[in-house]
């Protein structure tokens, strides 16, 4: 039972994947009756600016979301904070349906953000903090493929559903997304943190699913008691001066529960939470720079040259497809490969199909038809390592004391390179053409592929303390 409810509050958290899945791309189907002027469901067409808001201004709210994540997840609980942050998802989705002013449904949008962004730092944080060893890696995977799903699920309620019934059904997964999180136990990290001892060993149990009583438990409790109380960490025998120094300041500490030390001083002075900071923020950042939010902007042109036989709602939901696949592959191979070989592989991949992307479409050697299946390939290729990996390091790669900071800090990143990359996208192609822009794109990949050797550790199976060793080994080599 233990893993059926681990696996049950994971679905609970995957859902606002879901609900951000299918805000992103609702413009995709819906942005043609906003800018006509026979429109029906506002009381005048969008204007150009207008649209181009509509696409962009769930990243800013995003960026909001993810500076208030951290805050609402640790003052409230991972249980109760996750409801707090699905709530502007319901709200936004409410007033879309009854509105009909161009102004309200854009501020909808950016408010439906901040869910997006706020989410996206709470479903890492409360997975790692109940998933066990063994089945960590393909629950934090949840998140990515989630996400897919509902990107497809998306796509066909654009290709089947009027307007209005869209919304109706956005609104029915907003309420599902909250019945299922209502329905969840808190996380024992969490309950710890607060100095609820009780609380913790009774959630342990519940995700172990053994007796309160039971040595597992106890041991478990134990454990979680040595890991989120001392504002310290274990450190490998060959230190460096300066480690040495690093590590007296933080025994130096008082550690008394009331008087932990600050996040952001953790993060700083701590060698292993530094290292990990750096490390996920690189697989992350070249993630981005990898260039498949870009494509995804751009496949739909792409599908309609090397297919036109095939409508483009079709070619969405294939595409989707793809994507879902891929991320199910890796949700299913992150635990058995390990986290380094699919990041490395899945880099190596994508590099190959960017640069053959890219020479087809610069020199028309080849069918329209092969681009496009190197469209699905890359796509495949990307989610299942390259596009997943980070985030799986990001949901387990720092301690309990810093990983609500760090998570914000990171996912505020993201955001930022999204919102540029695209931003500066047009411009790339003007000067590069879309093939020269597929070749920076895999200058990228070739830097992931360098990170993954030299510098990300293998975390598969590992405990938390155990992966803080493993930065600090890998930084020694």
């Amino acid at each position: 039972m233990g893993k059926l409810h681990q696996c049950y509050t994971t679905l609970a958290c995957v859902f606002g994947s879901i609900l951000s899945a299918s805000l992103s791309v609702w413009p995709s189907y819906t942005l043609a009756e906003f800018t006509s002027n026979s429109t029906t469901v506002l009381s005048a067409p969008m204007s150009t600016f207008e649209a181009s808001l509509l696409g962009s201004l769930p990243a800013l709210g995003a960026m909001v979301g993810t500076m208030m994540a951290g805050m609402i997840i640790d003052g409230l609980g991972r249980k109760n904070g996750g409801l707090v942050i699905a709530m502007p998802y319901l709200l936004s989705w409410l007033v879309i349906d009854l509105t009909s002013s161009s102004l309200v449904v854009l501020i909808c949008r950016f408010v439906a953000g901040i869910s997006i962004g706020a989410s996206s730092v709470h479903a890492p944080i409360f997975i790692s903090e109940v998933a066990e060893e063994s089945i960590r890696g393909m629950l934090s995977s949840g998140p990515i493929a989630a996400y897919c799903i509902g990107a497809m699920f998306s796509y066909v309620m654009g290709w089947t559903l009027t307007y209005q019934y869209i919304n109706w059904c956005n609104m029915a997964l907003c309420i599902t997304y909250i019945i299922l999180l209502a329905s969840v136990r808190e996380s024992p990290v969490y309950l710890m943190r607060k100095n609820r001892e009780e609380d913790a060993r009774q959630a342990i149990a519940h995700y172990r699913g053994g007796s309160a009583d039971s040595k597992a438990v106890m041991e478990e409790l134990s454990l979680l008691k040595q890991r989120v109380q001392p504002a310290r960490e274990m450190l490998p025998i060959n230190d460096t001066e300066v480690e040495k120094a690093e590590k007296e300041m933080l025994n130096n500490q008082d550690i008394d529960g009331n008087k932990n030390m600050p996040s952001y001083k953790m993060l700083m002075v701590s060698p292993s939470s530094r290292r990990a900071f750096t490390v996920v923020g690189a697989v992350i950042s070249t993630q981005v720079m990898m260039g498949m939010v870009p494509v995804q902007v751009y496949a739909k042109d792409i599908f309609t040259q090397a297919a036109p036989s095939l409508s483009s709602h079709l070619c969405s939901v294939l595409f989707a497809l793809v994507l879902m696949g891929g991320s199910m592959s890796s949700a299913l191979f992150s635990d058995r490969l390990g986290r380094k070989p699919l990041l490395l592989a899945s880099a190596i991949t994508v590099g190959i199909c960017l640069v053959a992307m890219g020479f087809f479409m610069q020199t028309n050697v080849a069918p329209p038809a092969v681009t496009a299946i190197l469209i699905l390939f890359y796509c495949f290729a990307f989610m299942l390592g390259a596009g997943t990996v980070p985030y799986i390091l990001l949901a387990e790669g720092f301690v309990a004391e810093v990983q609500s900071l760090a998570s914000m800090i990171l996912m505020e990143w993201v955001w930022l390179l999204n919102f540029l990359l695209l931003a500066i996208f047009p411009y790339m192609v003007q000067f590069f053409g879309v093939h020269g822009s597929f070749y920076c794109f895999a200058v990228f990949a070739v830097v992931d592929v360098l990170i993954a050797i030299f510098m990300v550790p293998e975390t598969k199976g590992l405990t938390k303390e155990q992966i803080q060793e493993a930065f600090l080994e890998r930084r020694k080599k």
